[in-house]
């Protein structure tokens, strides 16, 4: 059966967006600055279609993580910052324009119906059963790749909340938002426990950690 990881950068204080998200700023006052380690590098640039980019040890984990996953999985406000019909939602197609970068299945956790969207060669499906389903269907798409929960913070913490979660990858960034969206948010009272597999440091400050669910 597929691994099923989450990658997702995140400041000192908590964060993985800022305060004062809007449609044209959807990381919040500050978010940029959690994913300045990523930007820069050759696998992201290549990844979005663009040249050039550094190439250190950041890159060589980016292009591990990116190499071992199948299918992605994802929020609706992840997918196009929306939230009710798709009719009143302005970036119906999503935020990356006819060439999305994934190059792969994604499935979109959403409560809204719709056909599947094909971009290129990057096919969204929206999965309106719960994360238990979109994982399902990842899972078949992936192959024995891993499937890759990509964000937001709530679908991250809906699949850890369900125990389908087996890796927690986190960029921790020498950042304070102050306030924003929190990747874990109180939820029944349960603890959940994670064992540190990996620990390495950023040439820009960040530090990369990983866990696997106890």
């Amino acid at each position: 059966m597929a691994k099923v990881t989450a990658e997702i950068s995140m400041s000192l204080d908590g964060f993985v967006a800022g305060p004062n998200q809007t449609l044209d700023d959807p990381l919040g006052a500050g978010g940029d600055q959690l994913h300045e380690w990523a930007v820069r590098l050759k696998t992201f640039r290549e990844f979005h279609g663009q040249e050039g980019g550094d190439v250190d040890s950041d890159d060589e984990l980016l292009a591990e993580s990116v190499g071992s996953v199948g299918a992605i999985v994802m929020g609706r406000r992840m997918f196009s910052g929306g939230a009710g019909p798709w009719d009143d939602d302005p970036n119906a197609s999503g935020w990356w324009g006819d060439d999305p970068p994934f190059h792969k299945p994604v499935f979109v956790v959403t409560h809204h119906e719709r056909e599947p969207l094909v971009l290129a060669d990057t096919t969204f499906t929206f999965v309106t059963d719960g994360i238990e389903r979109a994982v399902e269907l990842a899972r078949d798409a992936s192959g024995d790749d891993a499937v890759g929960i990509s964000g937001g913070a709530d679908v991250i913490q809906q699949t850890l909340d369900a125990g389908l979660l087996d890796e927690l990858q986190i960029h921790l960034a020498p950042v304070l938002l102050g306030g924003g969206v929190r990747l874990f948010n109180e939820n029944d009272g349960r603890a959940q426990r994670l064992e540190q597999t990996d620990l390495r440091e950023s040439p820009t400050g960040v530090v990369h950690l990983r866990f696997r669910t106890v």
